[in-house]
């Protein structure tokens, strides 16, 4: 029997969701176990049985309970999914819009995972059980160029790259209003919103280091296309540091400008260059992913 405790103050976990925090802090669950904890009311709060979607307050006091639970297993699905490249070492694929990761509280049998092991079955046992092979991510919406790793030597060699920011990304976002400067660069910290968990926020108790570059790709009457380069690799930096600017990406419907539809089909940010070093024989390699059909026709309507 495992048992941990958690107490949230003003700088820790407040205004987050309960499964959220608890996923966040215990990771050899995952969030959707952590959320049959919750229901087999094996979590309380304040010797008191929450919600998954209980919202955490000054004081709360966390006591989570259980056994050495058995991962849960992930049946492989025929979804279709674009590989760029792959060997026995690493494999390129394009994620599509819509989809998210792994699975998780709200999604547990159509994700990413379920596409890459019917298409690569070897995934199964490289990193973590409910997410094999992944060591970066695309928030759901967002489409583009994943690295994925084969074996677990490449897992934790593509591990190193990303935490010494060795992996180049960079993504067209189409942006809300004009952007005077040709190219720029934003550098606020980012963390958890101080009022909704769920969000991030350049208004956080405990912010962290993030750092965004960007250049004018075209210019449209209302938008502006940018190329993005992000330097670290918070959640959902791009969008946060953009939003904050006063230019949040077109169709971004947590950060965006709720009041106003551009009639965009979906949140206008793609990852389409990628490169890192192979884990085996330390080539460079690069990967360009053209913009999505959906993406192109916009722009073209909004050029006409």
């Amino acid at each position: 029997m495992s048992k941990k405790e958690f107490l949230i103050t003003k700088e820790y976990g407040i205004n987050q969701r309960l499964d959220s925090f608890l996923a966040e802090h215990i990771s050899e669950i995952s969030r959707s176990q952590i959320q049959k904890l919750v229901e087999k009311q094996k979590v309380q709060v304040n010797k008191d049985i929450k919600k998954p979607s209980y919202k955490l307050r000054e004081g709360d006091k966390i006591i989570v309970e259980y056994m050495d639970l058995e991962p849960e297993k992930i049946i492989p699905k025929n979804i279709p999914l674009h590989c760029c490249f792959y060997d026995s070492h690493v494999a390129v694929i394009e994620k599509p819009s819509g989809i998210i990761m792994h699975p998780g509280a709200k999604q547990t049998t159509h994700t990413l995972v379920h596409a890459l092991l019917y298409k690569l079955p070897d995934l199964k046992g490289v990193g973590p059980e409910d997410r094999p092979g992944i060591v970066h991510r695309l928030d759901k919406d967002t489409s583009g160029l994943l690295v994925v790793a084969r074996t677990n030597k490449a897992y934790k060699e593509l591990q190193r790259q990303f935490k010494e920011r060795e992996v180049e990304k960079e993504y067209y976002g189409l942006v809300w209003g004009k952007i005077s400067k040709e190219q720029g660069k934003i550098t606020w910290a980012i963390g958890r919103h101080v009022r909704h968990g769920e969000k991030v926020s350049v208004k956080s108790r405990k912010p962290r280091e993030a750092t965004t570059l960007y250049s004018v790709s075209k210019r449209y009457k209302d938008f502006t296309l940018l190329a993005i380069k992000p330097i670290t690799g918070r959640t959902h930096q791009i969008r946060v540091h953009l939003a904050a600017a006063g230019h949040p990406i077109v169709g971004d419907r947590l950060y965006g400008r709720r009041k106003e539809d551009a009639g965009c089909p979906r949140m206008f940010l793609h990852a389409y260059r990628l490169s890192f070093f192979h884990p085996k024989t330390k080539e460079k390699l690069e990967f360009v992913s053209p913009l999505p059909k959906d993406l192109k026709l916009y722009l073209e309507q909004l050029s006409k």
